[in-house]
């Protein structure tokens, strides 16, 4: 024990832990950035795959779906494929790793009842939400359903009672800002024909996963992040396609069953869809590992950075690499996505201390 206090106090092992720890929160943060990069990716893959094969056929004129089928019935067939797909991934890799076995034993916990519950809200409510305002709105959904933090911490207030001090309420109103800005794309004449009813379904998904933030963090704190995802991934993928899907086809007055059964045998967008998937499970797991590696404020400031890479990459992927128009965003929304990733930064971390533990660190 002498040794080790000697070792320690040793001004080069003082040095060498310094380094060790700055190097591990820097990939801490490069592991959190990933993980919003992965959300953008999901959001590209998923759209994507909704625009090819059966999907193309079902948004034309002559597909005999009523409004309410066009409108509802297939963002929640979308959400509910690329739930699916992500479950299969996470039992997957559960199971690689051997952690397959803790799935059904931490279900019947409080925890994972808990972990439920926030799938649901997060899942099909919340990811329905989504697609609908991709779907109706374009990529500026993206940035506004980053509103998630901003209305997580508005809630924690008023459900756990959480202080909120100036800098966070300075982070909320820079959020709302920001929002605004996306919301004005509509005075311009690049805006698409349904944008604010895509905007307020991208509000609607923000308040899902707000929720869902809140709720999870009990979940999270005692659950294997691995294990809790699988939880999360398999409630949000079968309860969609399950429960809202039939609701919406029987609304709609459409054959749910079939449409479904031909969204996962169409060969032209199911690949797109196994990898939104995909990308959809590492962007949980991503985020999780780097809240542990830097912090769990760091890390969901750095998350929150997917309100700029996921328009970027619907761009990227679908304007740039397929050539679909309308894919792109005003340069005020852009903008807006850049101020929605300050105010995040703002809620999660306070500058000041950061700078003070690199100053320290050095």
């Amino acid at each position: 024990m002498e040794a080790l206090t000697a070792m320690t106090g040793h001004p080069a092992a003082t040095t060498a832990r310094n380094r060790l720890f700055r190097r591990y929160r820097a990939w801490g943060i490069t592991v959190a950035v990933l993980s919003g990069m992965s959300y953008g990716l999901y959001s590209a893959f998923m759209t994507l795959g909704m625009g090819l094969g059966v999907w193309k056929g079902w948004y034309g004129e002559a597909s005999g779906l009523s409004a309410f089928a066009t409108l509802f019935l297939l963002s929640a067939l979308g959400a509910a494929v690329t739930d699916c797909c992500s479950a299969v991934w996470a039992v997957l890799l559960a199971a690689l790793k051997g952690k397959l076995g803790d799935v059904p034993r931490s279900w019947k916990t409080r925890p994972g009842l808990i972990m439920t519950v926030a799938a649901f809200i997060g899942g099909p409510l919340a990811s329905t939400c989504y697609v609908l305002g991709l779907q109706n709105a374009g990529s500026v959904v993206v940035p506004l359903s980053a509103l998630c933090p901003a209305i997580g911490a508005i809630l924690g207030r008023v459900v756990f009672r959480q202080m909120l001090n100036v800098r966070i309420m300075a982070g909320i109103l820079i959020c709302f800002a920001a929002s605004f800005m996306i919301g004005s794309t509509g005075l311009t004449g690049e805006a698409p024909a349904n944008l604010y009813l895509g905007l307020a379904f991208g509000l609607l998904a923000a308040l899902g996963w707000g929720i869902e933030g809140c709720v999870c963090g009990y979940g999270t704190a005692l659950i294997d992040p691995e294990v809790g995802i699988t939880i999360r991934q398999i409630t949000s993928g079968l309860s969609n396609l399950i429960l809202l899907v039939p609701l919406f086809g029987w609304i709609g007055g459409a054959d749910a069953l079939n449409m479904a059964c031909a969204a996962f045998a169409d060969g032209h967008s199911i690949g797109w869809f196994v990898l939104a998937g995909f990308c959809a499970y590492f962007a949980f797991m991503l985020w999780y590992q780097g809240n542990a590696m830097c912090g769990a404020a760091l890390g969901m400031a750095c998350n929150g950075a997917f309100s700029f890479w996921g328009p970027f990459f619907i761009w990227l992927v679908l304007g740039v690499g397929y050539g679909m128009e309308g894919k792109n965003m005003p340069p005020i929304a852009w903008l807006a996505s850049l101020v929605m990733v300050c105010g995040i930064f703002l809620i999660a971390v306070n500058p000041l201390q950061l700078f003070r533990r690199e100053g320290e660190g050095r």
